[in-house]
């Protein structure tokens, strides 16, 4: 199985020794996404926007590689405040509206650049 890396310049680029995404065989996973704003550079600070940010960075990884949202499987939430569930869980809603993939919900100590949430994705490629 060939192992390609994934990169896009309408998601923030990588902060460190990794790629955005990987697709092998049939299958992308993303990196954890930032809610950084490609255009400003900047981070989303509210969880609303924050959330939305992210996804929309994980969309975007998602469809330069061919793939869309509705084609994931599975989803990791990073909290830096699980009391922000509510508000994420939200937004989130509005990007999984039929058959939305697993997920799971974790509150961190620390998440880099001191942002307060990071979500990956699993997707399947075709």
């Amino acid at each position: 199985m060939n192992k390609q890396t994934l990169n896009t310049q309408n998601a923030p680029a990588a902060i460190g020794p990794y790629s955005q995404g990987v697709k092998v065989g049939n299958l992308i996973f993303t990196s954890g996404q930032l809610p950084i704003n490609t255009q400003s550079g900047e981070l989303v600070a509210d969880i609303e926007g924050a959330t939305k940010q992210s996804l929309d960075n994980v969309k975007a990884i998602l469809e330069a590689s061919g793939s869309s949202m509705d084609k994931v499987v599975k989803t990791v939430v990073f909290l830096r405040d699980m009391n922000d569930f509510a508000a994420m869980n939200a937004v989130y809603a509005t990007y999984f509206p039929n058959n939305p993939p697993a997920r799971s919900a974790v509150q961190v100590a620390r998440l880099p650049k001191d942002a307060i949430v990071e979500i990956e994705a699993i997707a399947l490629a075709e």
